[in-house]
C-alpha cells in the first residue's frame, strides 16, 4: 500500500465518525470550494488546496517518498527524536517504512486551530444556540492561533524530508473516532453515576494500561456517587474550546462533560457551571483513537506491521464502526 491509500482512508473515516455527521463536513467541503473559487488569482496562490478534499487543517501527509508502506513507526507525538529513532530501528533490521503520528506536525501544526470551527455545530447538537456557540468559538479560535504563531512547526518535517522518511499525521480524524465511540458507548450503558462512568472507560484496553502505568481516568469535579443523566464527550475540534461554553452547555441540560484534559481555567469554568466532570486521560484517548483509525486502515488496505513508540500501545477491535 502507498502513504497516500493510508491518509485517503483515514480522512474518509475521520468524516463517518465526525460528531457533526456526514452530510455536514461534505456541505462544508462544498462552502470551501465556493469560498475558494471567489477568490482572486492572487489569493488563489496561497490556498491550501488539501482543504478542498480533506476538511481537517490538522490532518496531513508530512513527507511521501512514495514506496510501498508495510511495517510504521506509530507515536502520539512525533518530533526530530522519533524520526531519528525510526531510522535506527531500520538499521537494526525492524521494516519500518513511514511514520504515523497523531499530533499535528508542519502545516497541519501551523493551521490546526483552523478545525476549531466544527465546534460550534457540535455544541449546537448538545442544545447551545448556535449563535451563541459560533461566537464563543470563534474567540477561542483566535486565543489558539495566536498562541501558536511563534512556534517553530516545520522541525519534524524539515527532518522527516531530510531523511525521506514518509510520514503522516492524523489528529481530528482519530480524535472524532474517540469521542463518536464513547458517546455512543455512554448512550448504550446508560450510566447512572461518575463512577459507572469510570468503570465504563475502564473496560478498554487504552484507560486500563494507563491506569497501570498511574494515569486513570479521574474524577475532576464531582465524586463516585454523583448522579449522571445527560453526558457530553467532549474530545474533537483541535482543542479545549472556550471555557464560557459549559453554563451555556448547563443551561442545555448537560450535566456531565468527560474530556481528555482541563485547563485550569476550564477547571474552575466546569465548576462554576455546577457540571460533573471526568477527565478519562490525554494520551490514553489519543491511544483509543488512533486504533479506531488503524482498525480501518487494515480492514481496507491490509495488514500493517506496527511499531510502538512515544505513548501509543496497539490495540485492535472488531467491531469499531459508528453506532447508528
Amino acid at each position: 500500500m502507498k502513504l497516500k491509500d493510508i491518509f485517503d482512508v483515514i480522512i474518509q473515516f475521520g468524516i463517518q465518525m465526525d460528531p457533526r455527521g456526514e452530510k455536514e463536513v461534505k456541505e462544508q467541503l462544498k462552502k470551501t470550494k465556493k469560498e475558494f473559487e471567489a477568490l482572486s488569482e492572487k489569493d488563489k496562490k496561497f490556498f491550501d488546496m488539501e482543504k478542498l478534499v480533506n476538511p481537517y487543517s490538522d490532518s496531513r501527509i508530512v513527507f511521501d517518498n512514495g514506496k510501498d508502506v508495510e511495517g510504521v513507526l506509530v507515536g502520539i507525538d512525533i518530533d526530530v527524536a522519533e524520526i531519528l529513532l525510526a531510522e535506527k530501528l531500520k538499521e537494526k533490521g525492524k521494516k519500518i517504512d513511514a511514520i504515523i503520528s497523531h499530533h499535528p506536525v508542519g502545516r497541519a501544526y501551523a493551521r490546526f486551530y483552523d478545525v476549531m470551527d466544527m465546534q460550534a455545530d457540535i455544541f449546537s447538537i448538545f442544545g447551545v444556540p448556535i449563535s451563541a456557540a459560533e461566537e464563543l468559538t470563534e474567540k477561542r479560535k483566535k486565543e489558539v492561533g495566536e498562541k501558536v504563531m511563534p512556534a517553530n512547526h516545520y522541525r519534524a518535517y524539515d527532518a522527516a524530508k531530510l531523511l525521506e522518511m514518509s510520514m503522516l499525521n492524523t489528529h481530528t480524524p482519530s480524535d472524532n473516532c474517540v469521542a463518536t465511540f464513547l458517546q455512543k458507548k455512554f448512550e448504550r450503558a446508560k450510566p447512572q453515576t461518575l463512577g459507572d462512568i469510570l468503570d465504563i472507560l475502564l473496560e478498554e484496553k487504552e484507560y486500563s494500561e494507563y491506569a497501570k502505568r498511574g494515569v486513570p481516568p479521574v474524577i475532576l469535579n464531582g465524586d463516585k456517587k454523583r448522579k449522571v443523566k445527560k453526558v457530553f464527550v467532549d474530545m474533537t475540534g483541535g482543542t479545549e474550546g472556550p471555557k464560557d461554553i459549559y453554563m451555556r452547555l448547563s443551561n442545555a441540560g448537560i450535566d456531565t462533560v468527560v474530556g481528555m484534559h482541563f485547563s485550569e481555567e476550564h477547571k474552575k469554568a466546569v465548576q462554576t457551571a455546577n457540571l460533573n466532570c471526568v477527565v478519562a486521560g490525554h494520551i490514553s484517548s489519543d491511544t483509543l483513537g488512533m486504533n479506531l483509525i488503524l482498525d480501518e486502515v487494515e480492514k481496507k488496505l491490509g495488514k500493517l506491521t506496527i511499531y510502538e513508540t512515544s505513548g501509543f500501545i496497539r490495540v485492535k477491535r472488531i467491531e469499531h464502526k459508528k453506532s447508528k
